[in-house]
């Protein structure tokens, strides 16, 4: 890309450049349960933030802003985005979310429970009704967006505003692999093939990544270098916090660029943030008969029955409140860390999309608020990719095992909670190098079916996500499933392989590709023994 346009940029008066990093990630839900973890997930993840998110995007584009945000989007993610079954049942989702709004907005006095205040209560018919009509006009133009942009996929989006040189992309691994933990081969194949359905979906390949969780561990560099990615991103403490600019990483010449935490958790952090404040919707409370939900935060101790009913006004006022707030925290920022380090600095902020509107209810709103607001008060934003061209990079840096979870190093997917999943994922995935090698000729050979749905299930199962749920205690019977079943169908199709009944491993491999058939582009032969995955 090429620098900051003037329309970012009018009056770039404080030092340095800010960017700001989205990482968008689900793990594939598609036939995979639907409620309450499943297909909901998904879809509650769509309507509250990429049909918001990408709305902010287009609309600030259409101003004529550009370079305004480095964007990951995870394979996994965006197979889900394209994928047929799925966008038909968003569509019914969003037809769904206004039928509910329809039944809230018909609530009847009656329906109040005795001994309540009539308008008080979040719960309350006055409050329920407010909402219904609310919400029905939020489902409406949800559905019309999505009728409008949505109905044929999400790469041609993603494809319009990267083209447009709105935002950067950045891809990954397949399915979101924890890459330290991962086989060689299988670490290296995912890599490529990620790359590879980056470039045929999108029409750009990526030459940055967002590593699965942050995480790192020495080597990874050369397997980036070899794949072409000149930078990646880590968590502050990776680079022992000194994140003001991106860092060659050992003496390799990819650039590792570090989340600012000061700035970042400004936002949000394990223990604070602006969506706990007191005026914004709140995430947990719901109306058990229609699954919307009706209350403000209220406060951190109020009872879910207590909140009081969601205002608009008084949440438009605090994202105001909160836009500023962050602007100021950025500039003063990048006015503190360029007179530390003597000359300009970078400032890195950087989120899950999914935090703006689905956790957040008015995150896209403050979303839009803040890219416009930095510049008119003469901040430089850009994406990585402008800061390596404006030179934003200083001495190398040895990094050694980190990732942006607890602790900052790999507990989370390496701890005892997961003992058992991180066991799982060895043998399975010594299992798929192990069929790979059979399989392998060493001569040129036809597309292997059964090998490749072999390798689907087993980076399926190799997701960190089911391991992150473990730890953090969310779904975890959920997430223990998945990895078992995609572990089961693995074994399941090597089994018959190893057997030699070629006949039965295929029947398996296409039932199982019923439910897991992603990437169909997927091709096993691509997962080379001898150099590692790459081809």
């Amino acid at each position: 890309m090429s620098a900051t346009t003037t329309v970012n940029a009018p009056t770039a008066t404080v030092p340095g450049m800010f960017t700001l990093v989205l990482h968008s990630h689900l793990p594939w839900l598609p036939h995979h349960g639907r409620w309450p973890v499943g297909e909901e997930w998904l879809y509650q993840s769509w309507a509250d933030s990429y049909i918001p998110v990408f709305r902010v995007l287009r609309t600030l584009a259409a101003e004529g802003r550009s370079h305004l945000l480095t964007l990951g989007m995870t394979p996994v993610l965006s197979a889900q985005l394209d994928d047929p079954y799925a966008l038909s049942a968003m569509h019914h989702w969003l037809g769904n979310w206004q039928h509910r709004a329809h039944e809230a907005a018909l609530t009847p006095d009656s329906a109040r429970k005795k001994g309540t205040p009539p308008v008080d209560n979040a719960a309350s018919p006055h409050a329920l009704r407010q909402l219904g009509w609310r919400e029905h006009s939020n489902a409406a133009a949800a559905l019309e967006d999505f009728e409008l942009h949505w109905r044929h996929g999400g790469a041609g989006l993603v494809r319009q505003l990267t083209e447009a040189g709105t935002i950067e992309l950045l891809g990954g691994p397949l399915t979101h692999t924890f890459q330290p933990l991962t086989h060689p081969t299988l670490r290296a194949g995912a890599l490529a093939a990620g790359l590879n359905d980056a470039a045929s979906r999108f029409s750009t390949r990526p030459q940055g990544i967002w590593a699965p969780e942050c995480a790192y561990t020495p080597g990874l560099e050369s397997l980036y270098q070899q794949a072409g990615i000149t930078h990646f991103m880590v968590d502050g403490p990776s680079l022992r916090g000194d994140t003001t600019l991106g860092r060659p990483v050992w003496d390799s010449n990819v650039i590792a660029f570090g989340r600012d935490l000061q700035v970042s958790y400004r936002v949000w952090s394990p223990k604070s943030g602006y969506p706990g404040h007191r005026d914004y919707r709140d995430f947990h409370s719901y109306h058990h008969g229609t699954g919307l939900k009706p209350a403000r935060v209220t406060s951190k101790t109020t009872p879910a029955d207590a909140k009081a009913p969601y205002d608009p006004l008084r949440a438009a006022a605090a994202v105001e409140q909160h836009a500023d707030d962050f602007v100021d925290t950025v500039r003063r920022r990048l006015i503190s860390e360029s007179e530390r380090i003597g000359r300009p600095a970078h400032v890195i902020a950087a989120f899950d999309t999914e935090l703006f509107g689905h956790w957040w209810h008015e995150g896209p709103e403050w979303l839009a608020a803040v890219l416009r607001r930095l510049p008119e008060v003469g901040i430089n934003v850009g994406t990585l990719d402008d800061a390596i061209n404006a030179g934003y990079v200083g001495a190398p840096a040895e990094i050694e095992n980190s990732s942006w979870g607890s602790g900052k190093d790999w507990r989370v997917w390496a701890g005892d909670q997961v003992e058992d999943l991180v066991q799982l994922n060895t043998e399975v995935g010594d299992l798929g190098v192990k069929l790979l090698q059979q399989r392998d000729s060493g001569k040129t050979r036809p597309r292997d079916y059964i090998a490749d749905q072999v390798i689907r299930e087993v980076l399926l199962c190799l997701a960190s996500d089911w391991a992150f749920m473990v730890s953090k205690e969310s779904a975890v019977g959920y997430a223990r499933d998945r990895a078992h079943k995609h572990a089961h169908a693995a074994r399941e199709i090597a089994d018959a392989a190893f057997r030699g009944d070629d006949a039965r491993a295929l029947q398996l491999a296409s039932a199982w590709n019923n439910a897991d058939g992603l990437f169909p582009a997927l091709d096993s032969r691509t997962f080379s023994i001898s150099n590692e995955g790459w081809s």
